[in-house]
């Protein structure tokens, strides 16, 4: 069993880190890919701790299982939800509502 808990340590870490490292040089975005990594890693190294009796560690990594949960299901949320209009709508007037959100750099005139 100690191996067990050593290795989902070592493989919580990876996952961790390597979603980390891929979302700061701009590989990934804020998406499932990099809520998953952060899920699993933090579920891995909840067991690590947990096994250890490292309590602030296990709260700690309750914490992130919670914050990655709620992002996913956000983004799953968002996923199904009626998409944004990408120009402003015209209400037949002098003025324009533009689209919510901000505006992509490639759409902005110079």
């Amino acid at each position: 069993m100690e191996f067990l808990a050593e290795t989902s340590g070592w493989l919580g870490a990876l996952a961790v880190l390597a979603g980390y490292l891929l979302f700061s040089i701009g590989r990934i975005p804020n998406g499932r890919t990099y809520q998953s990594a952060n899920l699993i890693g933090a579920l891995a190294l909840l067991v690590n701790g947990a096994w250890h009796g490292a309590w602030p560690s296990v709260a700690t990594n309750i914490a992130w299982c919670a914050i990655a949960i709620t992002a996913l299901i956000r983004l799953q949320r968002m996923r199904h939800a009626d998409p944004l209009p990408l120009e402003a709508a015209d209400l037949g007037g002098d003025e324009l509502v533009p689209p919510p959100g901000p505006v992509p750099l490639e759409q902005v005139e110079r």
